[in-house]
C-alpha cells in the first residue's frame, strides 16, 4: 500500500492555516481576498502534484488525476466560518492531495486515479454547499444572481471580482468518478470520549429547524390576574418542557435536539409577554425516528392550541435535510483500511454535522472518515487535532483510496 509523506501533509496544512491565520485558527470566509489567494495556492500545488487543476465558475478547485479509468473524487471545503478552526474543510482537501501524490509516487500504485476538490462555501456564506450543488446541476444562475452574504456582499459581483464569472462550471461525470471520500475532523468528542482515533462514519443526519411563535395578549403584570392572562412567555416554557419529555422518549443513541433561542417580547420583568418565539431543531441519522420527532412535537402543538389561550404557529426553517447513508461496500474499504493502519483502534459512527458528502451523495456512493477533535471542539479558533492522529487519518484515507480504486479496476 502506499506510503503518505506525514510531513508534507502537516507542511500544507500549515501553510493554508496562514492564508487568514487568527492565533490557531482562521478566518477565511467564502471569496474574500484571502480565499482567492489560497485557493490559487491550492491550485499550484495540485499541478506540482500532476493533476489537471481548474478553478470553476463557483470557485471550485478541482485537480483531476492523469491515471487512466475511475477516479476516486476526494475532496471538503477550504472556505472557513467567520471565526473558524484550521482543520475543518481544509483537512479533507489536503489529505486528498497528499493521497493522490502518495499513489501517484508508488509504482504499485501509479496507475490508481484519485481527482482532489476543494468545494465552495460549504459554510453558508452565501448558501449552503454552493460548490457542491453547483457540481451536481443544482444551483441555477439566478440563485447566484440572487446570492448575498450578511453584510450584502453579492456572490455574483465576488465572483466577477475574483476573475471567475464567466468560467464554465464544472459538473460530476458519474463514469469517472464512481464514488466520493471525504475525511473531516469530527467536530464532536465521541472519539477522543471512547479512546478510539479512527471513526468510519455511518451516515450524516437528518436536520429539521423549526420557529415555534406563540401570540398571546400584552398586559400589566400586577394587574392582570392569573385565570384571564395570555401570557405567551408561559406558553411557550410549558410547550418546551412537553416537547423535551416527549423526545426523551424517542430519541436514539445519536438523536440530539436544540432550542437554539427564545425570544419573548416586550421583555420586561412589569409587563406579561403577549408575544414569543423559539427555534427548534432536532438530528438523527435515522429518517422513520425523525418522522416520530416532527409528529410528536406537531401534536403538542395541537394539544396546546386546543387548549389555549395562547396561539401557537409552526414554521419550518431552511430546507429539510434528510439522513445520507454511507455507501456500505466504501464503508468496507475504509474499515478495512483502518484495522490494517490501527488495529482495533476504530468504530463505525455517525456524523452528527452536514458535509458536502450529503450533497454529492444526490448522484454517486460517497464514505467519510473521521479522526478526533481535541475536546470536541469545532467552529472555534482552538480547534484543533493531534499530529499524531492527522498523519494516521490520512494514511488510512491513502490505503482505502488504494483498496477502493483497485477494485473498481478489476483488481481485487
Amino acid at each position: 500500500m502506499p506510503r503518505i509523506n506525514g510531513q508534507r501533509l502537516l507542511d500544507d496544512l500549515k501553510t493554508l492555516r496562514a492564508y487568514g491565520a487568527t492565533g490557531n485558527g482562521v478566518v477565511r470566509t467564502s471569496l474574500t481576498d484571502i480565499d482567492i489567494e489560497s485557493r490559487n495556492w491550492l491550485a499550484e500545488r495540485m499541478k506540482e502534484a500532476g493533476l489537471a487543476v481548474t478553478i470553476d465558475g463557483i470557485g471550485n478547485v478541482i485537480g483531476r488525476s492523469p491515471a487512466s479509468g475511475p477516479a476516486l473524487l476526494m475532496g471538503s471545503h477550504t472556505d472557513t466560518q467567520p471565526e473558524g478552526g484550521w482543520l475543518d474543510g481544509a483537512m479533507g482537501v489536503i489529505y486528498g492531495l497528499e493521497v493522490a501524490r502518495a499513489l501517484s509516487e508508488d509504482p504499485k500504485t501509479a496507475g490508481l486515479g484519485v481527482d482532489v476538490a476543494s468545494w465552495m462555501d460549504e459554510e453558508g456564506t452565501f448558501g449552503i454547499c454552493m460548490g457542491s450543488r453547483s457540481f451536481l446541476g443544482q444551483v441555477p444562475d439566478g440563485e447566484i444572481a440572487r446570492a448575498k452574504d450578511v453584510d450584502g456582499r453579492g456572490m455574483a459581483e465576488s465572483l466577477a471580482k475574483a476573475g471567475y464569472a464567466g468560467r464554465p462550471r464544472d459538473r460530476l461525470d458519474p463514469k469517472r468518478n464512481p464514488g466520493y471520500l471525504e475525511a473531516h475532523i469530527e467536530q464532536g468528542g465521541h472519539l477522543e470520549n471512547s479512546g478510539k482515533r479512527i471513526g468510519v462514519v455511518t451516515a450524516i443526519v437528518g436536520i429539521r429547524t423549526f420557529r415555534l411563535a406563540f401570540e398571546g395578549a400584552q398586559n400589566h403584570a400586577g394587574t392582570t390576574p392569573m385565570p384571564i392572562r395570555k401570557d405567551a412567555g408561559m406558553a411557550l416554557v410549558r410547550l418546551a418542557y412537553r416537547i423535551d419529555e416527549a423526545f426523551e422518549a424517542i430519541k436514539g443513541e445519536r438523536t440530539v435536539w436544540t432550542m437554539g433561542r427564545i425570544a419573548l417580547h416586550p421583555g420586561s420583568h412589569s409587563i406579561v409577554p403577549g408575544f414569543a418565539d423559539m427555534f427548534l431543531q432536532f438530528r438523527d441519522p435515522d429518517e422513520g425516528r425523525m418522522e416520530r420527532f416532527e409528529a410528536a412535537f406537531r401534536a403538542l402543538v395541537a394539544e396546546a392550541n386546543a387548549a389555549g389561550p395562547v396561539a401557537i404557529s409552526i414554521e419550518p426553517k431552511g430546507e429539510k435535510i434528510t439522513p445520507t447513508p454511507m455507501d456500505e461496500a466504501l464503508q468496507a474499504h475504509i474499515a478495512a483500511a483502518a484495522e490494517a493502519d490501527a488495529p482495533g483502534n476504530w468504530i463505525h459512527m455517525p456524523s452528527g454535522a452536514g458535509h458536502d458528502a450529503m450533497i454529492i451523495g444526490d448522484e454517486i456512493p460517497v464514505s467519510m472518515l473521521f479522526v478526533p477533535s481535541i475536546g470536541g471542539v469545532s467552529h472555534d479558533f482552538s480547534e484543533d487535532t493531534a499530529e499524531d492522529d492527522i498523519i494516521l487519518g490520512c494514511q488510512v484515507c491513502a490505503d482505502a483510496a488504494a483498496r477502493i480504486v483497485r477494485g473498481w479496476k478489476g483488481g481485487g
